[in-house]
This record gives C-alpha cells, structure tokens and sequence, in this order.
C-alpha cells in the first residue's frame, strides 16, 4: 500500500502523541505500507512549525528527520489543478501521482470533497485507520 499524507496529517501525528494521525502513522509502518512526500510538502511542513507553533530552526530539523525516517521524498513531474478552492492542494496530488500511492490522507476540505482523483482515493485518517483494522 502506497500513500500520500497531507501537511495537516503529518503535523498531528508529529506534535500530538495521541493523535489519530500518529495512531495511523504506527499502523502503516507496522503493516509495511509505503509512505510518500515531496519537497513541497516539508516545505509547508516546516514553514506551518515556525509560524504556527514557534519551533526554532533546531527543532524543525528534528521534525524533518522523525518525518523523512518513515517517509521516502519523490519530485513530482506532472502539475495538477483540479483543486479550485484552493489551488495549492494540487501539490498533495501530484505527490500521489508521482508516488503511484491508492491513497492520499488528509483531513484538508477541499481534498476531501473530491473523493478520488485519477483512482487515488482521498480519506481522513479515521477512515484509514478503520480500514487497515477491518483488512489485518
């Protein structure tokens, strides 16, 4: 199983230890799943623990590397912009695309709202983390 986890994603399980997302995060690395991101997802990443939760520069080295420990960066060769609402959620796509991933997990409206894109299935962590108990 290949995914995609959206910046939001990757924050909650980074900063909450209890969070659904770090509970998912636990769950597709136990199952082997393939965990994918792009530079311009960590850039967001990092950009989001400066200014929303005060991390100096030392700290978000330090969740770059947790993050870039479980999961592999791809470059993305393709522009997408099926997002209207916001056109910069295309980039969670074209990680998806360049990744070959079935899934991307977020719990970003305007992804959610499409459901599926090219046969990449958008899915809040709860619904992941529900299915991957229901298969293994």
């Amino acid at each position: 199983m290949k995914v995609v986890l959206d910046t939001n994603v990757l924050l909650s399980a980074y900063l909450w230890r209890d969070s659904v997302s770090k509970k998912l995060v636990s769950e597709l690395l136990h199952y082997k799943a393939e965990i994918y991101t792009s530079p311009d997802i960590m850039v967001e990443f990092q950009r989001v623990l400066k200014k929303d939760f005060a991390f100096m520069d030392n700290e978000v080295i330090d969740a770059m590397t947790t993050v870039l420990s479980f999961a592999r960066i791809v470059h993305p060769s393709v522009t997408v912009a099926v997002v209207k609402d916001d056109p910069t959620d295309g980039r969670i796509i074209e990680c998806a695309i360049a990744s070959n991933s079935t899934y991307i997990l977020s719990y970003n409206k305007h992804l959610l709202k499409l459901k599926e894109y090219e046969g990449i299935k958008m899915l809040r962590p709860e619904e992941m983390l529900a299915m991957l108990r229901m298969l293994y």
